[in-house]
């Protein structure tokens, strides 16, 4: 077999990128509208709706167009105008994107919100956003409503389910091109305001981001070089016409939710833009579902968080022998992936990771671009395991210290973007402000540089190298202890299905280390197995990294993005303590 040797187009890349902003510019515009509008595009799919037990949903560009044309004439009579903040509380499914078309064409402000959330969690985010009106289907219509009492600004809720509202859109009823009055788009300006998210809340109450119009364009080129180019000619120059290069057939999924930024940003609204079809799936994650749903409806890109890429990884260790994929991208942020989950997709998935590093405020900054082919043409570099990655073109990041300087190579700091790009001009990436919070917004910032509160290194190739939240570095014995590379080492032992190490108090030592261990299908937890997986990291760590403890749970608590919730952890090893001290 031959090796393929990729080359290293990094630099080139960055230096030839130069944005291109429009003055105005509605995201509803790019991603619908203006395929619905043309003959032949309009009937193009754009999303498939996947069921378990029954055949899939297809719509077309046209059909979410005129849904949501529809949708818009609701709103407008419901007293919605332009800057209204709307709650979208729905899964992935057809009418969350035409909720979200609707909204953005209007002018006002889509304010996503998870199923997963709880009353208080729902309570707190639609007072803070004094949100107008609300979103719903049959699971979240009944917590939304009496919610209201205590939210004066929410008018209504619109159900998109038979009897789960004061009032129903039946956005099916709307599919058929034309069967509604076209809706006139509002001008929005690019950095007019288009999405309010909040934060997941790891380190503290979360706080709405401000996200505007353009800050898609500045999704892009993280988009683009994570998924391997999505099946464009990978050249850096447009695909003449509107289909694909002979032999590509690009289809996304992913599992993240369309209501926070990983879904929203990096799978759905890029997929739309693009003019290619993504798929939608509103049930529980399992491996099995995956590899099922990927193989069913031959997805070619996918973004896939290493919680499901771990899971995947223990139910399947040799996927080939039950599933035909048609691959040829898996992105993967939220956490760091590690050597072994990189290792696992490039022998059984034929794939390459790309990581990317991001976050609500900025999101794609930092990732990689590990083509399948040559790279000879001008595109991609090569991903190194376990590395966030590098920049991507259009961003200028650097790891700095507390005084806001660039930190050397080897040296951990905080990852941080500039308000500029390399040529001097405005990154269009970057959030509006938190809500409200105008001195949480202040800082976040040293000077020009947006600080992410991640920590990471820098080597002589300009890779970053992710070492944790800095609220999650903790020192045990005099030594900074990273939980990432514990957590990496101890996922690569057959009975760890996932890890979360945080810092136990100790009187002498100042903190333990400890670690909350998820056990894979087949194993039971014992002493013994203690010892072992102690010996596991002993053997492959520096000393002082082994978890002085162990302790075996069901499950991870987990934010709504997919991370570990250190901080829950962390927490509760400080009340156990203090509970202990005399």
């Amino acid at each position: 077999m031959t090796t393929r040797h990729l080359l290293d187009n990094h630099a080139p890349m960055l230096s030839q990128f130069r944005w291109q902003v429009p003055p105005q510019f509605n995201i509803a515009e790019v991603c619908v509208r203006r395929w619905a509008q043309h003959s032949h595009t309009a009937n193009r799919l754009a999303v498939i709706t996947h069921h378990a037990d029954a055949p899939a949903e297809q719509h077309s560009f046209a059909h979410i167009q005129a849904a949501a044309d529809a949708l818009s004439q609701v709103l407008a009579a419901q007293g919605v105008q332009a800057g209204d903040r709307v709650a979208v509380v729905l899964p992935q499914r057809f009418e969350t994107v035409v909720a979200y078309m609707a909204i953005w064409q209007m002018g006002a402000v889509v304010m996503p919100l998870s199923q997963l959330f709880g009353p208080e969690a729902l309570q707190y985010r639609l007072q803070d956003s004094a949100a107008v009106l609300a979103i719903v289907d049959q699971v979240s219509s009944s917590v939304v409503a009496e919610l209201k009492s205590s939210c004066p600004a929410l008018r209504v809720c619109i159900g998109v389910d038979a009897g789960c509202a004061e009032m129903i859109f039946d956005g099916q009823a709307h599919q058929a091109h034309g069967s509604t009055e076209d809706w006139p788009l509002h001008p929005t300006l690019a950095r007019d305001p288009a999405v309010l998210i909040y934060t997941s809340g790891t380190t503290g109450p979360p706080k709405g981001a401000l996200i505007p119009h353009q800050a898609l364009i500045g999704n892009l080129t993280g988009f683009v070089c994570s998924q391997n180019w999505f099946g464009f000619a990978p050249n850096g120059k447009p695909v003449q016409g509107d289909e694909l290069p002979s032999g590509s057939h690009a289809v996304m999924w992913s599992p993240a939710d369309w209501t926070w930024t990983g879904g929203l940003m990096d799978a759905l609204l890029p997929s739309l833009y693009f003019g290619r079809p993504i798929v939608a799936w509103a049930g529980r994650f399992s491996a099995e579902l995956a590899f099922g749903l990927m193989q069913q409806h031959r997805v070619t890109h996918t973004f896939l968080f290493p919680t499901a890429l771990k899971a995947m990884m223990k139910a399947y260790p040799h996927p080939a022998a039950q599933f035909q994929l048609d691959l040829q991208a898996i992105m993967s942020a939220g956490e760091a992936v590690g050597d072994a989950v990189f290792a696992y997709c490039q022998a059984e998935l034929g794939v390459t990771v790309n990581e990317m590093f991001g976050q609500t405020e900025i999101n794609y900054i930092v990732g990689n671009c590990a083509m399948n082919g040559d790279t000879a043409d001008g595109v991609g570099w090569p991903a190194k395991a376990a590395s966030m990655g590098r920049a991507y073109p259009g961003h200028r990041v650097a790891v700095i210290d507390e005084e806001g300087q660039e930190c050397p190579v080897g040296v951990p700091g905080d990852v941080a973007l500039h308000r500029l790009d390399m040529h001097g001009e405005p990154d269009p990436i970057f959030f509006l402000g938190y809500w409200n919070q105008p001195e949480a917004t202040a800082s976040k910032y040293s000077g020009d540089w947006c600080r992410t509160g991640d920590l990471a290194t820098r080597d002589a190739d300009g890779y970053l190298w992710y070492q944790g939240r800095a609220d999650d570095v903790f020192k045990a014995a005099g030594y900074r202890i990273g939980p990432s590379e514990i957590e990496n080492c101890l996922v690569k032992h057959p009975a760890v299905a996932n890890a979360a190490v945080v810092p136990k108090p100790d009187r002498e030592r100042g903190n333990l280390v400890k670690a909350y261990v998820v056990l894979s299908v087949g194993f039971s937890a014992s002493d013994a197995l203690v010892r072992d997986l102690q010996d596991h990291v002993r053997g492959l760590l520096a000393p002082y990294e082994y978890p002085k403890e162990i302790e075996f749970i069901e499950a991870l608590p987990m934010t709504t993005t997919g991370k570990v919730q250190r901080r829950v952890l962390r927490l509760q090893e400080e009340e156990r303590a203090s509970q202990l001290t005399p």
